[in-house]
């Protein structure tokens, strides 16, 4: 296709939502010969889904906005697959399961999603974060060395595990720590923890088998392609409702201990006191109260011993709101507040 100047990724992309949606056509009919051609249309949907980013990749055109259209046109074929696939079979046999089963499809491709890219950003914030801590610490001990590690900025600063991993996948993880020397890793907890992951993982690689065993790929396939063609829809969605919802929780496990790892590697490059745990003085009163108070070289020195992580430093953070101004309204509220609950004098009213 790439020989073709007028197949763009975007096209392709739109290609495979069209067909997906021709394959949820024949899926609501529900009859054994439109089970079987809604399977192939959506295979073919899902083929021309993986081209578009290899297109993108092979031709050097790929776009910002081309990435969220995928994107959104694979949740859009699920949604519409999923409803058609279900609700054909309920028409027809009248089973209120296929409406659950319906449910969970969309629920289940939904939550793989979410989570995939909330974990993905969450990992990236930890490793930014290790970079900074590390090259301020860096910076600390040795001045000439910040500056030679700024003349060689394009050089990366630290080495992640995971990253080792990915360009050697055949090689032991301690292997690749004693080789690299300094290494970050973020998941020493669950190698210790499970010591036969590393041995089935390897196990897996050696056969070309990716150990990602179960995810939105393999969803979809059992889901739109093998459950048609074998006539057992229910069951195979049950099962790999149940296999997909334990994968996840199994991520869910390892980046839990992902972010152990991470809390002990930073009270370890911390150069100051850690502070977790603890609120600064004037966020004591929450922010629906006044500050009232707070001089300004106070309130300095509570800022530099509280400081706002930078955007780049928490992807996603929000900075606490600043305390309400301080209105001459707010005085005599105060000065009313101070006075006794019944004022007893003419006209008073409680």
């Amino acid at each position: 296709m790439a020989k073709f100047r007028f197949i763009t990724p975007n096209r392709v992309t739109w290609s495979a939502l069209f067909v997906g949606l021709g394959s949820a056509y024949f899926f609501l009919k529900g009859d054994t010969a439109s089970l079987v051609i809604g399977a192939a249309l959506y295979h073919l949907s899902f083929i021309l889904d993986c081209i578009d980013g290899k297109l993108a990749r092979l031709k050097g055109n790929g776009t910002v906005f081309g990435g969220w259209l995928d994107y959104v046109f694979d949740r859009i074929r699920v949604l519409f697959c999923a409803l058609a696939l279900m609700g054909g079979q309920y028409l027809r046999t009248h089973n209120e399961l296929y409406l659950l089963a319906a449910l969970a499809v969309v629920f289940l491709d939904m939550l793989r999603y979410v989570d995939a890219l909330q974990i993905y950003k969450m990992r990236m914030s930890m490793r930014m974060k290790i970079e900074k801590v590390t090259l301020e610490r860096k910076a600390l001990e040795d001045e000439q060395a910040r500056r030679e590690a700024a003349e060689t900025a394009d050089q990366p600063k630290v080495v992640f595990i995971e990253d080792l991993l990915r360009e050697n996948p055949g090689v032991e993880a301690e292997v690749l720590k004693q080789q690299a020397g300094d290494v970050v890793d973020l998941h020493a907890q669950f190698r210790n923890r499970f010591p036969w992951y590393t041995r089935f993982r390897q196990a897996l690689l050696r056969s070309r088998i990716r150990p990602h065993l179960i995810s939105g790929i393999e969803f979809q396939m059992f889901i739109f392609i093998v459950a048609p063609l074998i006539g057992r829809i229910l069951w195979t969605t049950a099962i790999s409702a149940v296999a997909l919802g334990l994968f996840e929780l199994v991520i869910m496990y390892k980046f839990w201990l992902s972010t152990r790892d991470f809390t002990r590697l930073m009270e370890k490059l911390a150069t100051e006191p850690s502070k977790a745990g603890v609120i600064a003085e004037n966020l004591h009163r929450g922010r629906h109260r006044r500050a009232g108070g707070l001089d300004e070289e106070r309130g300095a020195a509570l800022a530099q011993q509280f400081p706002v992580p930078e955007q780049d430093d928490d992807l996603g953070f929000q900075p606490y709101p600043q305390p309400y101004p301080h209105h001459a309204q707010d005085i005599e509220t105060q000065q009313l507040r101070a006075l006794p609950y019944w004022v007893e004098t003419e006209g008073s009213v409680r």
